[in-house]
């Protein structure tokens, strides 16, 4: 494609400045900010058009050309620049999923301080909490093999998890 001299190209990219930038701004996933960047090195770009003797048979093509080219040259540079940022960060967060020694400890204080609070609890309240929350059972299968009513499992199981979440609360401020 032959050029010519930047005063046309510069006279078509000024009339058609407003529909460049909605063209790049859909071509670039809706980035007005990027748009608007690759439209001023478009300027740039045309601006540094040498003279010549042939003409161009359509401007506003050869500005869309162009802004188009250096619009996938963003796209591809940013692309590179997010796959090398993703390598280097990749390493910088490296963490352990493993629980700290901390966590570990307070844990563990926490299965001790439960076990006393099942330990402490009745019989039928502590048998229908680990039914429900170990076994996995419902209400109904939970009160046939207590043989108690549903409403009477609910109880036992209300009493017992606020036993237990007591236990932990107390036991957690020593």
């Amino acid at each position: 494609m032959a050029r010519q001299s930047a005063s046309v190209l510069i006279t078509s990219f000024q009339e058609n400045y407003d529909q460049l930038l909605r063209f790049l701004t859909r071509k670039l996933n809706g980035d007005s900010q990027r748009a608007a960047d690759v439209v001023q090195d478009t300027y740039l770009r045309l601006a540094k058009t040498p003279q010549t003797v042939e003409k161009i048979v359509n401007p506003r093509a050869y500005i869309y050309r162009v802004a188009g080219n250096l619009a996938i040259d963003q796209i591809r540079s940013d692309r590179r620049s997010s796959a090398h940022h993703d390598k280097d960060d990749s390493g910088a967060e490296v963490t352990d999923p493993a629980p700290g020694p901390e966590n570990i400890y307070l844990s563990r204080e926490q299965i001790m301080l439960l076990d006393r609070a099942l330990a402490q609890l009745p019989q039928k309240p502590r048998e229908a909490l680990l039914l429900f929350r170990v076994e996995g059972l419902s209400h109904r299968e939970i009160a046939k093999k207590l043989d108690v009513s549903n409403s009477m499992v609910a109880k036992y199981i209300g009493h017992a998890l606020k036993h237990c979440r007591d236990a932990l609360l107390i036991g957690g401020l020593k």
